[in-house]
């Protein structure tokens, strides 16, 4: 007999709000909101901020009152801080449970499998308890026969104080009752076009959904759908997948802190761009085969001339040399540059990935343009990594803070992964 299928979503409450409360304790109880990349908009908001209306995706400029009035603590994204704080929590959970599928920087599946019921709401309360005293990050842990319903449990185990912070949906009557509370446009998998589609048919709660027949699903819409449909009624179709995915893409894009005209200015940019591309490729044990570059103004900036283009460049063998990859970029700039725009944003993706260690190459391919630069970008790579990211630059990439660098008037200090940083008690 097969073993009863069980999952938990362990989900980090409003994380990079957690994460800037962590170190500035005062906060906690307070409205603290998390501003976008050139503190745009809000990217993150804690439960107080939530309650005063400030909307995920709010424009600073339209919350500035709000702000002032309430005495929000605003925070420049602070990426490296978060993706620490992100490999402690799961590290945490690898401790904790026998199978984790880390699905995004502050989400993770556990599969459960076989595991009695309380055994499931005693390791959900030990998560919940564990992964808070030892990262201090807090965490809402939903558990239920299929992905989806882990995900519909989580969702009320953050909302409901009742809960405590732990709801196992895996009892059909309670699965039934959050079904029912849950609109369908809140259901993982259903986005805003299709809520309005089933809206229009008469579904508007996820258990409506999950008495659609999966077949009408499926011919209606797409197996997607039908996938959501038979995971609301607790057969488990989307497999858990304890080794992540194969990356089909590296990118590094940024929208600049000002505009910027000269080709010198955006060079360094994308130069830039490319070597931190570079580095996460190698990381990562890859090679790239070809590498796509854009360039864009901005397309709300009615007194501006508007100009777009990309272009994909292909290498004769798959690369991970930084030198070679900053020559296949410079050569796409070169080709799409056009003088005479104030250019807002650009961007670097590596593409056609494949692994390193695998990857057999051709007989007659063109030797590396230095002998030993595979030891090169090792040396580069562990100096940066030893002594903090930029000690040691490629002369394309400019100054250590350039004009276009991004606007982060708000940053926090990189507490956990800087050795000035570092809190002093």
């Amino acid at each position: 007999m097969a073993a009863e299928m069980s999952y938990a979503l362990v989900d980090c409450n409003n994380f990079y709000a957690s994460c800037e409360r962590l170190f500035q304790p005062h906060l906690e109880g307070k409205p603290v909101v998390v501003l976008s990349n050139n503190d745009g908009c809000a990217i993150a908001r804690s439960n107080e901020a939530k309650q005063l209306g400030i909307a995920m995706g709010a424009p600073l400029h339209q919350i500035q009152a709000l702000i002032k009035q309430h005495q929000v603590a605003l925070f420049s994204s602070n990426y490296p801080l978060y993706g620490d704080l992100s490999a402690r929590v799961m590290r945490t959970l690898e401790q904790l449970a026998p199978r984790v599928e880390i699905y995004s920087i502050d989400e993770a599946f556990l599969d459960l499998q076989g595991m009695p019921a309380p055994q499931r709401q005693i390791l959900g309360r030990t998560i919940h308890q564990q992964v808070k005293r030892w990262t201090g990050i807090p965490v809402s842990v939903g558990i239920g026969p299929t992905k989806t319903l882990a995900k519909v449990a989580n969702r009320f185990a953050k909302k409901s104080p009742k809960t405590e912070g732990v709801l196992d949906l895996s009892d059909p009557q309670w699965c039934r009752k959050a079904l029912h509370q849950l609109p369908v446009g809140e259901v993982w998998g259903v986005g805003p076009r299709w809520a309005k589609r089933l809206n229009q048919a008469g579904i508007d709660t996820a258990l409506q959904l999950s008495r659609m027949p999966p077949p009408l699903a499926r011919q209606q819409f797409n197996v997607v759908l039908e996938r959501t449909v038979r995971e609301l009624r607790g057969e488990s179709v989307i497999p858990f997948a304890a080794l992540p995915a194969a990356r089909q893409s590296i990118a590094t894009t940024r929208t600049f802190g000002q505009k910027i005209h000269t080709h010198d200015e955006i060079k360094e940019a994308i130069s830039s761009f490319t070597v931190r591309a570079a580095e996460k490729l190698r990381k990562q044990g890859l090679l790239a085969a070809a590498l796509h570059l854009f360039i864009t103004t901005n397309r709300f900036s009615e007194q501006d001339l508007q100009y777009k283009n990309s272009l994909t460049w292909s290498f004769q063998q798959p690369q991970d040399d930084t030198l070679t990859l900053l020559t296949g970029a410079h050569a796409a700039l070169d080709a799409i540059y056009r003088p005479g725009y104030r250019y807002q944003k650009a961007g670097v993706i590596l593409l056609g990935l494949v692994s390193a260690q695998h990857f057999q190459p051709s007989l007659f391919a063109p030797p590396p343009r230095l002998p030993n630069s595979r030891a090169l970008m090792r040396t580069l790579d562990g100096l940066n990594q030893k002594m903090g990211r930029g000690t040691v630059r490629f002369g394309a990439e400019g100054p250590p803070k350039p004009s276009w660098g991004m606007r982060q008037l708000q940053r926090s200090p990189a507490y956990t992964t800087r050795w000035s940083d570092l809190p002093q008690v």
